[in-house]
C-alpha cells in the first residue's frame, strides 16, 4: 500500500513538473516573439516612388514623387532614397504610380556629355530653346530645373490697329507699351551656368541661359518678342498649379479702367 502511494505521488510530481515546463516554454516563446516583432520594421528602408504616372522625357517635380518604406530585400538596385536626388531630373522611361524610381532611369539636365550637349530628351513635336537668363528671377538664382513659370513680356504695340495692319491709318508709327503673359506654365528643362557668381550667392555661378522644351510655334513667338525688344520677367508657379492663367494683358487703358484714373475729355 505504501509503495502504491509512493508511485502515485511520483507520477503526480512528474505531471506537475511537465505542466510547469510547458507553461514556462510558452511564456518564454511569447516574450521572444514580442521582442523580435519591432525588429521586423527595422529592415524597412525609405525609397522614392512615383506618386502618379509620369511620361517619358518629363522633368520630375515634388508632386510626382513620394517616400515609402519598403523591405530592404525588395528594393531594386539603383533605387533613390532621397527626393532631392529626383526633383529636376528627366525621366528616360514612363513611370507608373508606386514604382520605385531608379537612378539609371533618370537623366540630369545639368550634366554635360563629352560633346558638350546637355543630357536632355526632346519629344518629336518639340524643340529645345536656350533663352537668355536676363530677368531678375534668373539672376538671383531662384529658378531650378523642373520649375513651372509664366513668361511675362512688356512690348511696344501700335496704338492704331483698327485696320488689322500695324501702322495703318491715323496715328501710324505711334506705339504704347503693353505687358502680356506670352507663355504660361512653361517647364524649365535645365539651367546653364555662366562664369560670374550670382548676386548674393557667394561663389555660385550666375545662370547664363534657361533651357526650355517647347513647341516650334512657341519658340518663334519667344524669338519674336525677344528680337523686337520685349522685356522679360518670369514668375514662379506654386507646385501643382498648372491651370490656365486668367490674367488680362495690361496697358495704359487697363490701368485707367481698373484704378478709375481721371482723364481729360475733349482733347
Amino acid at each position: 500500500m505504501g509503495r502504491m502511494r509512493g508511485c502515485l505521488w511520483l507520477t503526480a510530481g512528474l505531471v506537475i513538473a511537465m505542466l510547469a515546463g510547458l507553461v514556462g516554454y510558452l511564456a518564454i516563446s511569447r516574450a521572444t516573439v514580442r521582442q523580435a516583432a519591432p525588429t521586423v520594421g527595422a529592415t524597412d528602408v525609405p525609397v522614392v516612388v512615383a506618386a502618379q504616372a509620369v511620361s517619358v522625357r518629363s522633368p520630375l517635380t515634388d508632386k510626382d514623387i513620394v517616400i515609402r518604406r519598403l523591405p530592404v530585400n525588395a528594393v531594386p538596385e539603383g533605387a533613390l532614397r532621397d527626393t532631392r536626388s529626383a526633383v529636376g531630373k528627366v525621366t528616360t522611361v514612363d513611370l507608373y504610380p508606386g514604382e520605385a524610381i531608379l537612378q539609371q532611369r533618370l537623366a540630369d539636365p545639368n550634366v554635360k556629355s563629352g560633346d558638350g550637349r546637355m543630357a536632355l530628351m526632346v519629344a518629336g513635336d518639340q524643340v529645345l530653346m536656350a533663352f537668355p537668363a536676363t530677368d531678375l528671377m534668373s539672376k538671383v538664382g531662384v529658378l531650378k530645373p523642373g520649375d513651372h513659370v509664366d513668361m511675362l513680356f512688356s512690348v511696344e504695340v501700335p496704338t492704331n490697329r483698327s485696320l488689322g495692319v500695324a501702322g495703318a491709318g491715323a496715328g501710324a508709327g505711334q506705339k504704347e507699351p503693353a505687358t502680356i503673359n506670352v507663355l504660361p506654365n512653361v517647364t524649365i528643362s535645365a539651367i546653364v551656368a555662366g562664369t560670374a557668381p550670382a548676386s548674393g550667392s557667394g561663389t555660385q555661378p550666375a545662370p547664363q541661359a534657361i533651357m526650355l522644351t517647347i513647341s516650334p510655334q512657341d519658340a518663334l513667338v519667344l524669338k519674336y518678342v525677344k528680337d523686337t525688344g520685349g522685356v522679360l520677367d518670369m514668375v514662379l508657379r506654386a507646385p501643382g498649379a498648372e491651370q490656365p492663367s486668367a490674367a488680362e494683358p495690361v496697358d495704359v487703358d487697363y490701368l485707367i479702367r481698373r484704378y478709375r484714373i481721371p482723364t481729360e475729355v475733349g482733347r
